[in-house]
């Protein structure tokens, strides 16, 4: 989350990555940083650790969400409410 917040703040188009188990730490930080509404993607959690196949897996089925998103939405707009 925060390196989402540094990166929105920069005005550039930000998608953080959160995984599920920390999903209502995200929302905790984004919103005391002033920042409720940053764009975020759920991630299954354990990410780290899972080994390299499975990552690219990730990689692969969220890549295109991701990209569109990051086109759609100006910086520091959106519900939070992640996909």
């Amino acid at each position: 989350m925060r390196d989402g917040i540094e990166t929105a703040k920069r005005g550039l188009p930000t998608v953080a990555l959160v995984t599920e188990e920390f999903w209502a730490q995200g929302d905790f930080v984004a919103t005391a940083a002033g920042m409720p509404g940053l764009p975020r993607h759920r991630l299954p959690h354990p990410v780290a650790g899972s080994g390299s196949e499975s990552m690219s897996q990730l990689a692969d089925r969220i890549a295109d969400d991701l990209i569109a998103r990051l086109r759609a939405e100006p910086v520091g707009t959106g519900a939070g409410a992640g996909r």
